[in-house]
């Protein structure tokens, strides 16, 4: 469901692939070939929640922000992810489970582990490997690593065709 709220509407670019059980509302934009799938709720209620080209937001997660927010090009954010972030870099993925609070600020390429905790106002460096409740830089991203993060955007990416030929996307970036 794509919602406007009060004068905001979402702007979704004619590319993105918005899943028919998804809900986005308020000062929404997607990027070209990014993609938001079943159970995923996107409230820009706050302020602006932006998200870059060829990023997904999978099944069941979350993602709201007391300001503004932007989430960078080809960010996986996994399933059941609740996100408060302020900026995720491009490249970066979040692992299932993990949660951004409030003023999270990742650089790019950063790889947080499945049922991570940052707490508020936390910054990681570009590449960071971080893991742990409280989340921790644990090291640095290794080519494996960016080789993962690039394959799940893409696979993400690859899907949008498949999804909207079956009908199980929005048709049209038209909202109520």
């Amino acid at each position: 469901m794509i919602r406007t709220l009060g004068d905001k509407s979402p702007k979704i670019d004619p590319t993105a692939f918005v899943s028919e059980f998804a809900y986005v509302v308020g000062d929404v934009e997607l990027g070209p070939h990014s993609s938001i799938w079943p159970g995923a709720i996107i409230r820009a209620d706050s302020g602006k929640i932006q998200i870059g080209a060829g990023s997904n937001v999978q099944d069941n997660s979350v993602l709201h922000a007391d300001a503004d927010a932007k989430i960078g090009d080809n960010v996986t954010i996994g399933h059941g992810v609740v996100c408060h972030a302020r900026l995720i870099g491009n490249g970066s993925l979040i692992g299932n489970g993990a949660t951004l609070n409030d003023g999270v600020i990742l650089g790019e390429s950063c790889l947080v582990a499945a049922g991570s905790t940052i707490v508020d106002n936390s910054e990681f460096t570009h590449k960071s490997l971080i893991r742990g409740t409280p989340a921790k830089v644990i090291g640095k991203i290794r080519s494996r690593h960016s080789e993962l993060m690039q394959r799940a955007a893409a696979s993400y990416v690859n899907r949008i065709a498949t999804y909207n030929s079956s009908d199980l996307g929005h048709t049209s970036t038209s909202v109520t």
